[in-house]
C-alpha cells in the first residue's frame, strides 16, 4: 500500500511468511516454526545451564531462573491454585517461558516477528489448556461429578436450568480455549503491526530529507512501543498461565 510516498506492505506479506524447503525432501518449515522451535530450545537450555550451576549464592542464568520460579510460584501457584497446586509449577514454569519467548521475538532486529501472531501457535495452547484441565477434572472428581459441577449450578431452580446449563457448557468447555487462543493472538498481533507501522514510518522519513525535521517523533514513538511490547510480551504470557493455572485449579475441586 502506497500512502503519501511511503510504501507500506500489505498485511498479506506481513503475515505470510514463506516456508523454507528442506533439500531431497518433501518437509517445509516458515519463520513462525523455527520461532517457536528456538523459544522451546531456548526455554530448555535456560533450565538445564540453571539446573546444572547449583550454586549456593546463585548468580547470572541461576540467578535469573530461581528469581522467575520464585515469581511465578508465589504469583500464580500459590496465589491461584494453593499449596496443593505445586506439582503444577514446572508445566506452569515451562509454559510461562515458552510464551514470553515465542513473545520477544516480535523486537529482536531483523526477525520482528511473534510466533504467537499466527493462529497455529496459540491454538494448540489453549488446545493443550483444555485438555489438561479437563483431564484434571476427570480425575479428580470422576467423569459424572466433574461435568455435573461444570455445568449444573448449585441452587438454581430447575426451570432455569435449561437456560443456564447449555450456557454453562459453551461458557466452561468451548469459550475457554477460544479466548485463551485469541487473547493471545490479538494483542500480539496488534503490537506487531504497531511496530512495523512506525518501522515504515521512520524508514521512509530517514530515506526523505524532507522527513529529517519530524523523523524524532515517528522514531521516538517507536522506541516507545518497543520498550512496551516488551512489557507486553511478559504480560500476555503472564496473563496465559495464570488463567491456565486457574481453570485447572477450578477442575481440582467442585466449582459450584
Amino acid at each position: 500500500m502506497l500512502l503519501a510516498g511511503i510504501n507500506f506492505p500489505p498485511i498479506s506479506d506481513v503475515l505470510n511468511w514463506k516456508s523454507i524447503a528442506f533439500s531431497g525432501t518433501p518437509a517445509a518449515l516458515n519463520k513462525v516454526g523455527l520461532i517457536t522451535i528456538a523459544a522451546a530450545v531456548i526455554t530448555l537450555a535456560l533450565f538445564f545451564i540453571a539446573g546444572k550451576q547449583k550454586r549456593l549464592v546463585p548468580s547470572g542464568v541461576q540467578n535469573l531462573m530461581e528469581s522467575a520460579i520464585e515469581f511465578i510460584n508465589n504469583a500464580i501457584v500459590l496465589d491461584v491454585m494453593g499449596p496443593e497446586g505445586m506439582p503444577w509449577a514446572p508445566y506452569l514454569t515451562g509454559l510461562f517461558f515458552f510464551i514470553f519467548f515465542c513473545n520477544i521475538f516480535e523486537v529482536i532486529p531483523f526477525i520482528q516477528m511473534p510466533a504467537t501472531a499466527r493462529m497455529s501457535v496459540p491454538a494448540p495452547l489453549a488446545l493443550m489448556v483444555w485438555v489438561t484441565f479437563i483431564v484434571v477434572g476427570i480425575k479428580s472428581q470422576g467423569l459424572g461429578r466433574y461435568f455435573k459441577n461444570s455445568v449444573v449450578p448449585s441452587g438454581v431452580p430447575g426451570p432455569l436450568l435449561i437456560m443456564l446449563i447449555p450456557l454453562e457448557i459453551l461458557s466452561n468447555f468451548i469459550v475457554r480455549p477460544f479466548a485463551l487462543a485469541v487473547r493471545l493472538f490479538g494483542n500480539m498481533l496488534a503490537g506487531h503491526l504497531l511496530l512495523l507501522t512506525f518501522a515504515v514510518l521512520s524508514e521512509a522519513l530517514f530515506i526523505k530529507s524532507v522527513g529529517i525535521a519530524i523523523l524524532p517523533l515517528p522514531f521516538a514513538m517507536l522506541t516507545a512501543l518497543t520498550g512496551y511490547e516488551i512489557f507486553v510480551s511478559a504480560l500476555q504470557a503472564f496473563i496465559f498461565t495464570i488463567l491456565s493455572a486457574l481453570y485447572i485449579a477450578e477442575a481440582m475441586k467442585a466449582q459450584h
